[in-house]
């Protein structure tokens, strides 16, 4: 008889279940986050397991690497889109694990994207990279806050970059202001350093596959940004339709709408935030470069917000990132923003 697998994995344990085809539990234990242990476990009913769901958020690699190498058919439950009956009363590890098994029995598991092994250390690369920018970032706009509060001017991003000791004391005359400036810009230089070694090496380990080549045709999109989409995007026909790509970027709108009327939000943070991040910043970059986009921008912003607007900028770019990778085209702008 067949048997279907799941794991609740947590940051020290795990419960793993296998349930026949009738639903009945065949194994069910809590064990510790040992792989030996685990396929030592399992290695009894290996011939009849059909597969095995792996439900986690984070701490995953290690186990379904482990499980994949020993020739067990793994799949990653997509966390954010399994619902229980919400008549049950009581749930605990062992219940959700036997309804993963059970969605697997039936063939309705949604399932997330088990990334390939070889490529996961040079995308968490990349990662490292984008946290880096954006902690880069939060000391630029202290600076910012900061100068603003204390003199009433205003001082660009480049400028604050381009800072040094002695125009920091004369910007801010009492030295507690400009020391705090200091500290600002001395982790800046720090993570500035760490970025320029990392993109280093990024560029070193990996070139534009030929299907992502035309990334860098799109305005805003260069080598490392077309690295990103790249690697964080993977294979692109895993997507069946760009309306689903835009919302895995992050670039659609999340809203429940019932009878025509507005009923609340979905899941705003579904989907992976290392490319909206990606597109966010071609998008910022893009009406810099781009007259068209520039100008598609400012009728938005005159419209709305100007976060609103770059969102509006985000999501064109998405789109047409798609089209690209898909058919592995050049950027056309006339078909992303209408005009040239």
């Amino acid at each position: 008889m067949k048997l279907y697998g799941a794991i609740d994995l947590h940051s020290t344990n795990n419960v793993t279940v296998l349930i026949d085809e009738e639903d009945k539990i065949v194994y069910q234990k809590r064990l510790p986050n040992d792989l030996a242990l685990i396929l030592k476990d399992l290695s009894v009913y290996q011939p009849r397991v059909e597969g095995i769901v792996v439900e986690s958020t984070y701490n995953w690699y290690w186990l379904v690497d482990g499980l994949m190498e020993q020739g067990y058919k793994v799949h990653l439950a997509n966390t954010a889109a399994i619902q229980q009956y919400n008549g049950l009363k009581y749930t605990d590890d062992n219940s959700d694990a036997r309804w993963l098994a059970h969605l697997l029995r039936l063939g309705v598991l949604p399932q997330g994207y088990i990334y390939p092994r070889a490529e996961r250390p040079v995308r968490d690369l990349l990662r490292k990279r984008s946290q880096l920018v954006r902690h880069r970032t939060t000391h630029v706009l202290s600076i910012q806050n900061l100068l603003t509060r204390n003199t009433g001017s205003s001082m660009k991003a480049n400028q604050i970059k381009g800072l040094d000791v002695q125009q920091v004391d004369e910007l801010l005359p009492h030295r507690d202001l400009a020391l705090a400036v200091k500290a600002n810009l001395s982790v800046m230089s720090s993570a500035a350093e760490q970025i320029e070694i990392l993109e280093h090496r990024v560029t070193e380990l990996v070139e534009l596959r030929p299907q992502f080549r035309f990334l860098k045709t799109v305005p805003g999109i260069g080598e490392i940004l077309a690295l990103t989409i790249m690697l964080e995007t993977g294979d692109i026909g895993r997507f069946a339709s760009v309306g689903n790509f835009a919302s895995y970027c992050r670039c659609v709108g999340s809203q429940k709408i019932s009878n025509g009327k507005k009923k609340g939000q979905g899941n705003t943070k579904n989907g992976n935030k290392y490319l909206a991040w990606a597109f966010i910043e071609a998008a910022n970059f893009a009406i810099r470069f781009s007259a068209t986009i520039n100008g598609f921008y400012q009728r938005k912003k005159a419209k709305t917000k100007g976060v609103v607007a770059i969102k509006a900028v985000a999501h064109k770019l998405c789109r047409a990132c798609y089209y690209i990778m898909r058919d592995q085209v050049p950027f056309n702008i006339t078909k992303a923003f209408g005009q040239k």
